[in-house]
C-alpha cells in the first residue's frame, strides 16, 4: 500500500526524479504539521477541512490543506477563518503532542546523517552527502524519509533536493503536499527565473515594493540587472545577496542543531480577564505545557519568565533564576504565581499570560542538589508517569485538581 493510501490522501503525481548528482542538500517540510498531527487520533477527519486553534480572539495554528483551499493560513485570526471556512472541524491545539511528533521526526532525520539543521518543529536541512555511499543518491535518500516519516509518524513531508539550502527549501513548497521535487545542478537557473521575486529570501513586503518600482518582476529580472544598479538601488548588502540567490548562488552550509534558548507558552483569553483566581489557574495550565515541552525535548531550565498582557495592549514581564534547572510544573508555577503575585495588580483587566523558561541544559546531567531524608521519588517521577499516561490515552486523562472544572463551573483557586 502506497504512502497515500495508508493515510488516506492523494499526493502529487509522481514522475522521474531527474539527476542528482551534486544535490546532496535536502529540505524537509512536514505537511500541515499540527493539523496532520491531530488527525493521526481523528482519522474520521482526513479529507475535511480541518482547523487547529482556539476561542475568538486566537488565531489558526494550522490548517489542513482542504481549509487551505478556502483561504485560511497560519497565523490568520479564529474569527476570520471562522467565516471563510464555517464548515471546517475546529481543534483546540494539543501542544504536548506536536513536541513528540517532532522528536520521532528529528530521530529519523538524524539516523539518516548528522547533519541536520532543525528550522523548527517541523523542518530541518539535512546534507546527506556522507550517506550516498551507505543509502544511494540523494532522490533515493528523500524517498526513504518520507516512506519512514509515513511509517513511524503517520503524518506526510515534502522533500526539496538540490545543491543549496535554498533551491531545496524553494523544491519542497513547490511540489507540496507530499511531494519530493529534484533540482538538477544545471536546471537551476531555469527553475528559478520564472519564479517571483517574492521567492528570493530577504525580499519582504517593502523590498518586493521597491522591486517592483524598478520593474523587477521575476527572479530573472533580477539576474538580468547589473550588480550595480541593485546596489545603488537597494543597498551593499541586500542588492549582492539578491544577485547571487537570482544565480542559485548560496555559500550557506548545514549547520548542525542548535539547543533551544527558551520554552515556553502564551494564551490569549477570550475576553479580559480580572479575576486573579482565573489568571493563576491559567498559569498554571501553562506551566503544566511548558514543563512537558521541556520534558520531551529532554531539557530543563533555571530562569522562568511571565508576560503579561492588559486590554490596552501594554505588555510587562517579570522573570527569575533558580538554584538549579528544572522540568517540574510545579516549581515553574511555584515561581511563575510568585512573579505574577508580586505585581499587585489587584483587579486589572488582562488580555494575555504566558510562561518562558530560559537557560536551559539538558535534564540528565543537569545538577541537582541532594537532600537529606528526601523520598527517593518525589514530583519529578510523579510529571513523567503522567507524560506516559498521556501518550498512551491522550491530553487531559492526567492533570491537577484544580483544572478540572467543578460542575458549578466556579473557578477554583491553584493554590488549593
Amino acid at each position: 500500500m502506497s504512502r497515500s493510501q495508508q493515510l488516506n490522501r492523494p499526493g502529487p503525481p509522481s514522475g522521474p526524479p531527474g539527476d542528482d548528482s551534486n544535490c546532496t542538500i535536502l529540505h524537509v517540510d512536514m505537511d500541515a504539521f499540527y493539523a496532520s498531527v491531530e488527525l493521526i487520533a481523528r482519522p474520521e477527519l482526513r479529507g475535511t477541512p480541518v482547523i487547529v486553534g482556539g476561542g475568538n480572539r486566537g488565531v489558526v495554528l494550522s490548517a489542513t490543506y482542504e481549509a487551505r483551499r478556502y483561504g485560511v493560513h497560519s497565523a490568520m485570526p479564529m474569527t476570520r477563518a471562522r467565516r471563510m471556512c464555517p464548515q471546517a472541524t475546529v481543534v483546540t491545539p494539543t501542544h504536548g503532542l506536536y513536541s513528540q511528533v517532532s522528536a520521532g521526526v528529528m530521530e529519523i532525520f538524524r539516523s539518516i546523517t548528522p547533519l541536520v539543521e532543525p528550522l523548527s518543529l517541523d523542518e530541518a536541512f539535512l546534507d546527506v552527502a556522507g550517506a550516498v555511499r551507505r543509502l544511494g543518491r540523494p532522490a533515493e535518500i528523500g524517498a526513504l524519509i518520507r516512506d519512514r516519516v509515513a511509517d513511524e509518524q503517520g503524518i506526510t513531508c515534502s522533500v526539496g533536493v538540490a545543491t543549496t539550502k535554498f533551491v531545496a527549501k524553494l523544491a519542497s513548497t513547490r511540489c507540496k503536499p507530499d511531494g519530493m521535487l529534484v533540482v538538477p545542478e544545471h536546471q537551476v537557473v531555469a527553475f528559478l527565473h520564472p519564479l517571483p521575486v517574492a521567492a528570493l529570501w530577504g525580499v519582504g513586503e517593502k523590498t518586493e515594493q521597491e522591486l517592483v518600482r524598478l520593474g523587477l518582476h521575476l527572479v530573472g529580472d533580477i539576474a538580468n540587472t547589473p550588480l550595480r544598479t541593485l546596489i545603488r538601488a537597494l543597498g551593499q548588502a541586500t542588492g549582492a545577496h539578491l544577485h547571487a540567490l537570482s544565480w542559485g548562488r548560496d555559500e550557506r552550509s548545514v549547520v548542525p542543531h542548535e539547543p533551544d534558548k527558551s520554552i515556553g507558552a502564551e494564551e490569549t483569553f477570550a475576553s479580559d480577564v480580572d479575576d486573579p483566581q482565573v489568571v493563576r489557574r491559567e498559569l498554571l495550565r501553562l506551566c503544566e505545557r511548558t514543563a512537558a515541552r521541556l520534558r520531551a525535548g529532554g531539557m530543563a531550565g533555571r530562569t522562568v519568565s511571565i508576560k503579561v498582557r492588559f486590554a490596552d495592549f501594554t505588555t510587562i514581564t517579570r522573570a527569575r533564576t533558580l538554584r538549579e534547572a528544572t522540568d517540574v510544573a510545579q516549581d515553574l508555577y511555584a515561581t511563575a504565581r510568585g512573579l505574577y503575585d508580586a505585581l499587585g495588580l489587584d483587579r486589572a483587566r488582562i488580555r494575555l499570560v504566558g510562561v518562558r523558561v530560559e537557560g536551559l541544559t539538558d535534564a540528565d546531567t543537569a545538577p541537582r542538589q541532594l537532600v537529606l531524608g528526601d523520598r527517593e521519588h518525589g514530583r519529578r517521577e510523579a510529571e513523567q508517569a503522567a507524560d506516559r499516561a498521556v501518550q498512551r490515552f491522550g491530553t487531559g486523562v492526567v492533570r491537577p485538581a484544580s483544572l478540572v472544572r467543578e460542575d458549578s463551573g466556579r473557578p477554583q483557586d491553584p493554590s488549593g
